[in-house]
């Protein structure tokens, strides 16, 4: 079986709080995009014992046998009956990069070995199951647009506010690390829920829908601040940072003339339409 995780995007990312667990929360809408890595696997009867990955594409750090996709299947096998796999991964999906690329091919990987080998999980079960892996893992399950609160964990849908606009997305090539993204905020109550704030018009989003890691990671990497500013330049309606960095993207009403020096930066542009594809 073969499937294509997708990326996501964040609209707005407010740091609310510290958790005693030493986690934060949150408040963010998760927007799925069409930028996708590929995953194929197949039952292994020639590795008895233990799942195998080749991968392929952006390179991805860490050691192989931590790979997430791998973490997933295990943390399914703990209490179902999963053969043991032979994994391709092939990347797209640049890493650190704010676009959720690892937990999405977890959850892929999640679906589709319960529709593979007939779980008959729920979506609510593989939930339960991502968010043991990765505070943003459960909403690729639906990977529908979502508010999320909490670690990120929990998740009211949203309507597709972007159905009609066309997006372009650049990444400068750096790792951005979440963990001193983190480090470096200062969390804060902000004055209006982002969950209302995203009703109002695209138009109205560059003052009001906030990403609060841009302050402190445009001090070590200002060219996310230029990739912006060129973005609006091009026209964009709304531009910001997506996650923790580095990705950038700009929200356009239609097709953009992008620059030759920005152009080399660009991973993704097309449309930001959604297509749903239940768990079953």
């Amino acid at each position: 079986m073969i499937v294509f995780p997708k990326a996501k995007i964040n609209l707005g990312l407010r740091i609310t709080g510290r958790r005693p667990d030493g986690y934060h929360d949150i408040e963010t809408v998760f927007y799925p995009v069409s930028l996708c890595d590929a995953l194929e696997f197949v039952a292994d009867s020639k590795e008895p014992g233990k799942d195998t990955i080749n991968l392929s594409g952006s390179e991805i750090p860490g050691r192989m046998e931590d790979n997430i996709v791998l973490r997933a299947v295990r943390r399914l096998r703990e209490t179902y009956p999963v053969p043991y796999l032979k994994i391709h991964l092939h990347k797209n999906i640049p890493s650190g990069a704010g676009l959720g690329g690892g937990s999405s091919d977890a959850a892929f990987i999640l679906r589709a070995v319960n529709r593979a080998f007939s779980l008959a999980l729920s979506s609510d079960d593989l939930k339960a199951i991502a968010s043991g892996l990765g505070s943003d893992c459960s909403f690729f399950i639906d990977c529908q647009p979502a508010f999320a609160s909490g670690r990120g964990e929990i998740l009211t849908p949203v309507n597709a506010v972007l159905d009609n606009y066309y997006g372009v997305l650049v990444n400068p090539g750096i790792s951005v690390s979440t963990r001193e993204a983190y480090e470096n905020c200062k969390p804060s109550k902000p004055e209006n829920s982002l969950a209302e704030l995203i009703k109002n018009p695209v138009s109205e989003w560059k003052n009001t829908i906030i990403n609060d890691f841009e302050k402190t990671v445009i001090v070590t990497h200002p060219q996310i601040k230029d990739i912006k500013q060129t973005l609006y330049n091009c026209g964009a309606i709304y531009s910001s940072m997506s996650g923790s960095g580095s990705t950038v993207y700009g929200i356009f009403s239609k097709r953009p003339l992008i620059p030759s020096d920005l152009r080399k930066f660009v991973i993704f542009e097309g449309s930001l339409s959604t297509i749903s594809d239940p768990v079953k």
